[in-house]
């Protein structure tokens, strides 16, 4: 059983970001994370939307969602959109890799997501949009308490 849920719907606009993560990390407090946990969780959920504002909408505004489920002591989201997607997701999560490298960006998103997260898995459909998963758990907090 589901013990918590949340889903957010906002344009693709840089100033989003913060509020996404604000959002998922006041959501989360339930699970009493520690201030570690609680910036990762805030990283992660930045670099996932900033990558759907920077690569899958590139500069046109679309739709931006991020889901979130607490059940049995982890945080689960979701960050999804319906921009570009990813020719090459294999590709795409390898550190340094960016598909915008006259931009200057550093290609590490996807690596920053998956190394603050316990679980993180990218779906993503060519011309219809990538999905993100990040779960983050708090049972080995919890039983150390």
């Amino acid at each position: 059983m589901t013990e918590n849920y949340l889903k957010l719907q906002f344009y693709s606009h840089p100033r989003n970001q913060a509020f996404a993560r604000d959002a998922v990390a006041a959501f989360c407090l339930e699970l009493e994370p520690s201030l570690t946990a609680l910036s990762d969780i805030k990283t992660a959920v930045s670099e996932a939307v900033t990558n759907c504002t920077v690569h899958a909408y590139r500069g046109a505004t679309g739709i931006v969602t991020v889901e979130c489920i607490i059940e049995d002591k982890s945080l689960h989201i979701k960050v999804s959109d319906e921009g570009k997607g990813i020719e090459d997701v294999a590709q795409a999560v390898q550190p340094f890799y960016t598909s915008l490298p006259s931009d200057e960006r550093s290609g590490m998103g996807f690596t920053i997501m998956q190394t603050f997260m316990d679980e993180f898995k990218v779906d993503s459909e060519k011309g219809k949009g990538t999905v993100v998963y990040m779960t983050k758990s708090f049972k080995a907090e919890v039983e150390n308490a």
